[in-house]
């Protein structure tokens, strides 16, 4: 199964965005699935279901730490490298869905029950 399969069963079992994308590539940097789960669980419907940073692209985000993160402070070569690689992680993103925040990208605010509902109603929630 591809890791795009893998990060999309997730999603239709009803995990969100972030949670699949960390739990799909996180064990492959040695984070186990059940803590990336956890980790990511906060992330979805735009942080927290208010609409803003995408759940899949904060995922990625994590995932771009894993592998490229400093563990030490004094690592300032580190540190431009991955905010280089997530401000390119990001324009590469928008570029290609159009946005960088859920409730542009979905067109819905998941912030309120209307909002939520719609995007339900809508199939917003399906791959």
């Amino acid at each position: 199964m591809s890791k795009i399969d893998e990060a999309a069963g997730l999603f239709d079992d009803g995990f969100n965005c972030s949670q699949a994308v960390l739990a799909t590539y996180g064990p492959q940097f040695g984070l186990e699935r059940e803590t990336a789960l956890k980790i990511a669980a906060g992330f979805g419907g735009g942080m927290g279901c208010m609409g803003d940073a995408c759940g899949a692209l904060t995922g990625a985000f994590m995932v771009i730490g894993l592998k490229y993160g400093a563990t030490d402070p004094a690592d300032k070569e580190s540190r431009l490298k991955i905010y280089a690689l997530i401000r390119q992680a990001a324009e590469m993103f928008a570029k290609r869905a159009g946005a960088l925040n859920c409730r542009d990208l979905l067109g819905f605010d998941l912030s309120t029950p209307r909002g939520k509902e719609q995007a339900a109603k809508e199939g917003a929630f399906e791959i």
